[in-house]
């Protein structure tokens, strides 16, 4: 018996990007996973990020001048991101620290109940009671670290 997430804990969901009128694909894991959790239009969260990208600080990283896009990835470790994640209500639950490996994976086991925004490597995913909710599943047969995850009330 596997309690891992298999295909039966991962549901399709692209969070509303078709149904607003956006065309194949994109990095737009954060605003698809915060669109599903938070249960919002996926264009008013696009929106939101969009304008969030373009208004931030240019970092040392930053080539050019800022896409007012949420198409191409979003800091989420930015301060604007983070107050846009508390003013939507969810709390910010660290489940690693620099040199703890991991403790947390994507797996229903291992994850609360609710709707989740969990921070994985390189990707962000809604999570709701257990079910992966994306455009793939990503869990890794449940392998697939968690390096924390917003928890809406």
């Amino acid at each position: 018996e596997s309690n891992m997430l298999d295909n039966t804990n991962f549901t399709y969901n692209d969070g509303g990007r078709e149904a607003a009128g956006f065309k194949g694909n994109a990095s737009d894991c954060v605003c698809r996973a915060i669109a599903i959790a938070a249960d919002l239009p996926y264009q008013e969260v696009y929106t939101r990020l969009a304008d969030g990208n373009a208004k931030q600080r240019k970092s040392k990283h930053d080539k050019g001048k800022r896409a007012k896009s949420a198409n191409n990835g979003i800091s989420t470790t930015r301060k604007w991101f983070k107050d846009y994640m508390l003013e939507l209500g969810f709390t910010w639950v660290p489940t690693m620290t620099i040199g703890s490996g991991c403790k947390v994976h994507l797996k229903a086991d291992e994850l609360p109940d609710g709707r989740l925004v969990c921070n994985v490597s390189r990707h962000c995913v809604a999570v709701i009671d257990g079910v992966v909710h994306d455009t793939h599943d990503c869990a890794r047969d449940g392998t697939r670290c968690v390096y924390g995850y917003w928890h809406i009330a």
